[in-house]
């Protein structure tokens, strides 16, 4: 049952494109209604050459915090009135929370991915390989070195992911073939691929058996990635964890409030069955 929505409802949403895999409703929805916030979440399908007036949209329409996803997180920057310490250093926001009449960026992403690794293994002293370079690679890299992880970036075009681990601070980067040459205790998974097709960016024997990994996508819930991963004896974290975990902290920017981690992974599945 949807949400009710009455004169004093505030509006959080979504903004992607195309919109119609996410969950984030789902579990925002759910949030919402467990910790008794009179707020409603939708999904808004923004192309890029729309995301301009979609934020112009939101600001006439008081929205209270948009999430920010595939392909936006870049490019929102230069829309914002305000970016946080953090999101600034990531070089990518996933989160706009109104303050005033102010829209703040921020990024939830790099909690979100340490917390979901962080179910599995210590980060401190781990090798973590990182394929991808966009706005969820940016904040999977600063994470896994701010909790203390030698990093590596790996990606199609070899010139940006040397670019990301340059001004990250990342240990190397390379083509995503080199995987098998380099000390994975961990790998990250940030790109789409495998969201639309049964495919993934390594060679399931290029996975070490002792690796934790993590897939970015969440649909299917076992990726190609992770269907290798558990053959060569790996351990594998599926991507509603990531999911759920910054949108956590994204609740908590807003409102103040911790979360509930278990009503909104539970709305997460829920949502996978409709």
């Amino acid at each position: 049952m949807p949400p009710a929505i009455g004169p004093r409802t505030q509006l959080c949403g979504v903004i992607l494109h195309p919109a119609g895999h996410t969950r984030s409703p789902a579990m925002h929805n759910a949030a919402f209604a467990a910790l008794g916030i009179d707020a409603v979440y939708v999904a808004f399908d923004v192309p890029p050459a729309t995301l301009v007036a979609a934020l112009a949209g939101a600001r006439a329409l008081g929205v209270r915090q948009l999430a920010v996803s595939i392909p936006h997180k870049e490019a929102v920057i230069a829309h914002l009135d305000a970016i946080d310490a953090t999101a600034r250093r990531i070089g990518a926001v996933n989160t706009v929370t109104r303050d005033g009449e102010r829209m703040v960026g921020a990024n939830t992403d790099w909690l979100g991915v340490v917390r979901a690794l962080e179910r599995e293994t210590v980060l401190a002293g781990r090798n973590a390989v990182v394929l991808g370079a966009g706005g969820a690679a940016r904040a999977a890299v600063f994470g896994l070195l701010e909790r203390g992880a030698r990093v590596q970036v790996l990606n199609r075009s070899r010139e940006r992911a040397e670019r990301l681990a340059a001004e990250l601070g990342a240990s190397g980067s390379g083509g995503l073939d080199a995987l098998a040459e380099l000390p994975c205790d961990i790998l990250v998974n940030t790109t789409s691929v495998g969201l639309r097709e049964d495919a993934s960016l390594v060679a399931a024997e290029a996975i070490p058996k002792h690796a934790v990994v993590l897939d970015a996508v969440y649909d299917p819930p076992h990726t190609r990635l992770l269907r290798d991963a558990a053959s060569r004896g790996a351990r594998s974290i599926e991507g509603k964890w990531w999911l759920v975990y910054q949108a956590a902290e994204q609740i908590r920017l807003w409102t103040g409030r911790e979360a509930p981690i278990e009503v909104m992974g539970a709305a997460f599945d829920r949502a996978g069955e409709l």
